[in-house]
């Protein structure tokens, strides 16, 4: 598991199937890019878990269309979409993720949308269906440089998820995380990198980070409250990356 170096040409992909955990949000969508340059067959997975920002499922498939729509080079490898339904998991979780509650700080340091074992189950039923579908590597946005100190986003979590899957299974299973080390900053720069103005310009406009689910505001970096903690981190980010772009007098 690394952060990506180069770009592939859009040519030169493995013969490997991928799947994709999906959310349709920014980084998922970065990352569902990143898998379409590199694999010749590239197959997406969400999950329903009784999320609050629920709408981000409505944008999964809009997402989709207009990737396969705007870059010709990639619908070809674009294969199923399947969504799975882990509602149990938003019943057993107290959380602001699942929950109209506050988003505040716990006692332990992690803020209250931390939903414990969210990852772990996510890639776990990933390599259920992986398994199934003929697929060898599993990719995710998860990140431990611009993130909310959720431990299992960590890399060493993710490493050792990636060794137990592998045996349970009794076939590899590769974890691939190609934002692990890079800040929000470096993501929008990464899908400048992949997909020019035009993969930027569909992230802004089609994908949903907002906590909240607030699709009815308009801002530079996309729709969102502006004020949760996912918003913040997108247009910081956001703000960052124009700022390296512009030129320097």
């Amino acid at each position: 598991m690394s952060a990506p170096t180069t770009t592939a040409s859009p040519h030169a992909a493995t013969a490997r199937k991928a799947l994709v955990l999906f959310s349709g949000g920014q980084d998922s969508t970065a990352c569902l890019a990143w898998a379409l340059q590199r694999y010749a067959e590239v197959e997406t997975l969400g999950f329903d878990y009784g999320q609050r920002h629920r709408v981000e499922l409505d944008c999964r498939a809009e997402v989709r269309r207009e990737l396969a729509a705007r870059f010709p080079q990639w619908a070809a490898r674009l294969g199923e979409d399947h969504l799975l339904d882990l509602a149990l998991l938003g019943q057993i979780s107290d959380t602001a993720l699942t929950q109209a509650r506050a988003i505040e700080l716990q006692a332990n340091g992690l803020p209250n949308t931390f939903v414990p074992g969210r990852n772990l189950l996510f890639l776990t039923f990933a390599a259920t269906l992986a398994y199934r579908r003929g697929a060898s590597v599993l990719v995710g946005g998860m990140c431990e440089t611009d993130f909310s100190g959720y431990p299992d986003c960590r890399d060493n979590t993710l490493k050792a998820l990636q060794v137990a899957l592998s045996l349970g299974l009794d076939t590899p299973m590769t974890l691939e995380t190609p934002l692990m080390f890079l800040t929000k900053a470096q993501t929008w720069a990464l899908t400048e990198q992949l997909g020019g103005a035009a993969l930027n310009a569909l992230i802004e406009e089609h994908t949903h980070t907002c906590y909240l689910g607030e699709r009815t505001l308009r801002h530079p970096w996309g729709y969102g409250c502006g004020s949760c903690p996912a918003c913040e981190l997108r247009a910081r980010g956001h703000a960052e990356y124009l700022a390296a772009r512009a030129p320097h007098p």
